[in-house]
């Protein structure tokens, strides 16, 4: 501690940063209200004398590195109100003071009377300094994201600090500990000026009745700029940004620099003398930018204290923003994470429509275990499954993933719900102990116009009947899947045409302010209130019935993620179906011609007849080739035509290219070049072929 006659400092702690108020700016009083500001020695200067004291910084042993600047200080004024009052809280403070001081013409230095409107005076005094600062971090803090920050920069300096101020940010900004490759360009991210009416968080600055200012070349920042510079290795700005402390416009170091950040023809920019501030914005590995601060010629030059002030709100905005660029990492992977986890598009399955939502618990949290499904089957049938894993972190979305692959893995084995939840369960203990989860898996076949649905611990389905009527499922409940030792029952239910199902997770249903079956009773209530709007005879539209159960939700509704799929059952005609089954003969190609050409002419789809025997032929020739059972054929009329040939061989046909000696082979590459789409699913019993015309 160094004492004097008139003002005392308190020394920072070895290793504090020199950028940081409390080891720069904050002194103690004496007991006759005297203060004074710290002085700040020159790169080139003499030592300071006796009476000031230098701040500590990290690894200069204890030593602050030298600022580009002339010596200032400060002389110490006599307090005479020891009772000012405190600054609203979160604003930009008034700047006080107790001593009027005359500026040049008369103009009162503290009040700011006589300037222009909304130009307040600098800050003369650490306790304004403090202030400023703190409120100024306040507000920088608030944001979020990398706009949000950089404005809070703009807004906090503008007019209190500065007229101006241009932010330049590295492009791209370099994320955590990457190493960037290539040459350091930075580009201009947002420049602000002092309008003619300044707002500062609802201080309203008096308007005085004074003269417009001058036009300069402050009020066109963006035009006199560039947009990009490249920082040139050796080159004068890149010492400045290797310097880290802020530095004035007229050193030589920031003159020489200053044409290569702004751009050739920049001197109308930046004002001379020290009105202009240069401050690099250092992240937490290296420098991702730098902050141009200006005053207009008129106004008071900036102080030697004013680059403490501008090397605190370049490290708070540095800092902030890289956190946002992590946080918005972050945020990008678990968009990507949940995207891919979830179908990127819902298959169009023939006889139901589908449409789903999904909705994260919260911005914060965009990650989550529910999940939602639609698998197309053989014969037409869909697998409809919902599921929700504990939680909503990214192990929870890991997990969902995982469970949701082996779903579907399950459904092309065309296995039944009860032991697709079977094997749900084995695979839940095999992640873990504490991995469970509840799923509803359901299938709907379009042809019976039948849904079978079975149960692990999830809330029961709804179903809306065309005329209006919703009706809460009764489904065996169940246990959650990574029980284990469980048996699941599945049940089969009327899925009648124009009924609506409704598939969901607790999360739409259940909150703090009311129960899960409450929550039912709600969405129960909800789907039958909407169903009247569209009367009896139409059911309403499937994308508007999902926001408006969406719509249900509270304000304080809102607790876990939120996954939504509606089924509208169309089902097919049976005068749309023509099946027939074919014992494994050598006569079996031939009828099944006939029974073909029988349906199409009854179809009055004559025009199809050819490709149509041609493609049955050769399909039921391959499967009595190797059946030991009866042969099915269905045919299937929708907005497609669809064929399907079932037989009791497990081995599916594979596409290959027959030579030129062979005699068969050529079936299936006749197939695949006159129809629109074909396929083959294994089967429990067998296997299934199908193939699909255009009608047109």
């Amino acid at each position: 501690m160094t004492e004097h006659p008139t003002s005392s400092y308190e020394r920072p702690q070895p290793g504090a940063d020199p950028a940081e108020a409390r080891g720069a700016l904050l002194r103690t009083p004496k007991p006759n209200g005297t203060s004074a500001l710290p002085a700040q020695a020159r790169a080139d200067g003499p030592p300071s004398g006796p009476g000031t004291t230098a701040p500590c910084g990290k690894g200069n042993k204890g030593k602050e590195p030298p600022v580009n600047g002339p010596e200032h200080s400060q002389p110490a004024t006599t307090e005479t109100d020891t009772h000012r009052p405190r600054p609203a809280p979160e604003a930009i403070p008034p700047q006080p003071g107790a001593e009027e001081e005359k500026a040049p013409g008369g103009q009162e230095r503290r009040t700011g009377r006589g300037l222009p409107p909304g130009r307040p005076m600098p800050m003369r005094r650490d306790g304004d300094r403090l202030r400023f600062v703190g409120a100024a971090t306040r507000r920088i803090a608030r944001g979020i994201d990398l706009d949000e920050i950089v404005m809070g920069l703009c807004r906090a300096t503008v007019p209190t600090f500065s007229d101006a101020i241009l932010v330049y940010l590295r492009d791209p900004l370099p994320v955590g500990d990457e190493r960037p490759t290539g040459p350091v360009v930075l580009r201009l991210r947002r420049t602000d000026r002092i309008p003619d009416e300044r707002d500062t968080e609802g201080l309203l600055l008096p308007p005085f009745p004074e003269p417009e200012p001058e036009p300069s070349a402050l009020s066109e920042l963006s035009s006199l700029t560039t947009e990009l510079c490249e920082v040139r290795p050796g080159g004068a700005l890149n010492e400045v940004l290797r310097g880290v402390r802020p530095v004035f416009a007229d050193a030589p170091a920031a003159r020489a620099a200053l044409p290569e950040l702004l751009g050739e023809g920049s001197e109308a920019v930046v004002p001379g003398g020290q009105h202009a501030i240069l401050a690099p914005l250092r992240g937490r590995r290296r420098v991702i930018g730098a902050a141009l601060f200006l005053r207009r010629p008129e106004r008071l030059a900036f102080e030697a204290d004013d680059l403490l002030v501008a090397a605190q709100l370049a490290t708070h905005s540095a800092l902030g923003i890289d956190k946002a660029v992590l946080y918005g990492r972050e945020a990008y992977i678990a968009d990507e994470l949940q995207r891919t986890m979830l179908p990127e598009t819902l298959p169009r399955p023939t006889g139901v429509r589908l449409a789903s939502r999904y909705l994260p618990a919260a911005e914060t949290a965009r990650v989550g275990g529910d999940w939602y499904d639609a698998i197309p089957l053989p014969g037409s049938r869909v697998a409809l499954v919902v599921g929700d894993v504990m939680g909503h972190s990214m192990t929870s979305a890991a997990i969902m993933g995982q469970l949701r692959t082996t779903a579907q893995t399950l459904a092309g084995l065309d296995l039944p719900p009860q032991e697709v939840l079977h094997h749900l369960d084995e695979q839940a203990q095999r992640l873990g102990t504490d991995r469970m989860a509840t799923c509803l898996y359901a299938v709907y076949d379009p042809v019976t116009h039948r849904i079978t649905i079975a149960n692990a611990g999830h809330p029961p389905p709804v179903l809306l009947h065309l005329g209006g009527r919703a009706e809460v499922l009764r489904v065996p409940p169940g246990a959650p899947i990574g029980v284990g030792g469980v048996d699941f029952e599945a049940v089969e239910l009327d899925a009648p045409a124009g009924a609506t199902l409704l598939l969901y997770t607790d999360g739409l249903v259940e909150s703090r302010l009311r129960d899960v079956w409450t929550g039912i009773e709600q969405l129960r209530e909800r789907l039958a209130a909407t169903a009247q709007l569209t009367g009896p005879d139409h059911p309403p539209p499937l994308e508007a019935l999902c926001d408006e159960v969406l719509d249900m939700l509270g304000p304080g509704d809102r607790d876990d993620d939120i996954a939504l799929l509606a089924a509208r059952f169309d089902g097919i005609a049976p005068s749309d179906v023509a099946y027939w089954t074919l014992d494994p003969e050598e006569t079996a190609p031939g009828q099944a011609r006939r029974l073909a050409r029988r349906a199409l002419a009854r179809w009055d789809l004559e025009e199809l007849t050819d490709s149509v025997e041609l493609l049955v032929s050769e399909v039921v020739t391959n499967a009595v080739r190797y059946a030991s059972r009866p042969v099915t054929l269905r045919l299937l009329r929708t907005d497609v035509l669809r064929c399907e040939v079932g037989d009791d061989v497990p081995q599916l046909p594979r596409l290959r290219q027959a030579r030129a000696t062979d005699e068969g082979g050529r079936g299936l590459y006749l197939v695949n070049r006159l129809a629109r789409r074909w396929g083959a699913t294994r089967l429990s019993t067998g296997k299934v072929v199908w193939f699909e015309l255009n009608r047109a």
